[in-house]
């Protein structure tokens, strides 16, 4: 899988106690999550410790999206229709799958989940941390959508039909075939250059693609993903650290440990490094620093409360 920091990346989650896990019993099939008896749409599961190791492998074929969840949790309550009304839109793009954290106390250990509801995607078993607490629908509808940038990124496009979510998670038979969601030619051939490791051609073809369509808002995302990483391949972080450290005004230097930052999620940090830098420069060389700042922010995402608190601090400066 290639390493591209997701728009919603926060920090590492450790799976490794999940990954290799014995596929779980029929008779351990996750309870279906509707009241009625029912899985809504068919792209919704309940998951236990016994069961996770399926979905791991199931997110190999589409994204999951896994919510942690309690039934003392009024947040949850909040939440939870949010990510199920979405993901039912979805209609296969992204399964959700439901952890009672009071029930399943291993997964809760293993998501470090301090705090709920917790939200974590897998992309192909990798996770892409989402989000924490209860965030309004427009802003889950922005981070879903930069969920699948990413996982389109990373070959992860398949669907999965109504009710072949179910039976892949129980146990019982086999996921149906993905169905591949065609990309725009620039796109594909994007992609194809990130595969073989050549960001440049993928530059080159997004930037094709923008030019076409400015309003190509996949174009634009995969465009900032794949800068990010041209950027910062060949770079070592104890080496870029000290140099940033020896020269704290240099701005190449900066913008350096800013990447790293980003690309290892520590998206405060790397934020916070170019404001205190855009502060301390005099204002007529100020404007490369507030245009990384400005295009890491689309990266992002321009609902996320880092960006907002960034963009808040960036205007203060600025007037």
């Amino acid at each position: 899988m290639t390493d591209i920091s997701a728009a919603a990346l926060r920090g590492a989650v450790d799976l490794s106690s999940l990954r290799n896990r014995p596929t779980a019993p029929a008779d351990a099939a996750p309870a279906p999550v509707g009241g009625d008896g029912t899985v809504p749409g068919g792209f919704i599961l309940d998951v236990t410790d016994a069961t996770f190791g399926q979905i791991m492998e199931l997110s190999r074929t589409v994204p999951i999206v896994v919510d942690l969840w309690a039934e003392w949790c009024g947040p949850c309550k909040q939440l939870s229709p949010i990510l199920e009304k979405v993901v039912t839109e979805l209609a296969g793009r992204v399964v959700l799958a439901k952890v009672d954290v009071d029930a399943n106390p291993q997964l809760a250990q293993s998501f470090r989940a301090q705090s709920i509801p917790m939200v974590v995607a897998l992309i192909a078993g990798q996770p892409v941390p989402m989000f924490t607490g209860a965030v309004p629908e427009e802003q889950v509808r922005q981070v879903f959508d930069q969920l699948l940038q990413v996982a389109a990124q990373n070959g992860v496009t398949g669907s999965v039909a109504a009710g072949a979510a179910d039976s892949d998670a129980s146990g019982d038979s086999e996921a149906e075939e993905p169905q591949e969601a065609p990309l725009p030619p620039l796109h594909a051939e994007a992609f194809a250059a990130i595969e073989a490791g050549d960001f440049a051609t993928a530059i080159t073809a997004y930037e094709k693609a923008l030019a076409e369509n400015p309003r190509d808002e996949d174009a634009r995302a995969g465009l900032g993903q794949v800068r990010l990483l041209d950027r910062v391949q060949g770079l070592d972080l104890q080496e870029a650290r000290a140099a940033a450290a020896d020269a704290p005004s240099d701005v190449s230097a900066q913008f350096a440990v800013a990447d790293l930052d980003i690309s290892g999620g520590h998206v405060d940090d790397a934020f916070g490094r170019l404001l205190d830098l855009f502060a301390a420069l005099p204002s007529d060389e100020r404007t490369p620093v507030r245009e990384r700042l400005v295009e890491l922010f689309g990266l992002i995402g321009a609902g996320d409360p880092r960006v907002i608190a960034a963009r808040n601090r960036l205007s203060s400066l600025l007037f």
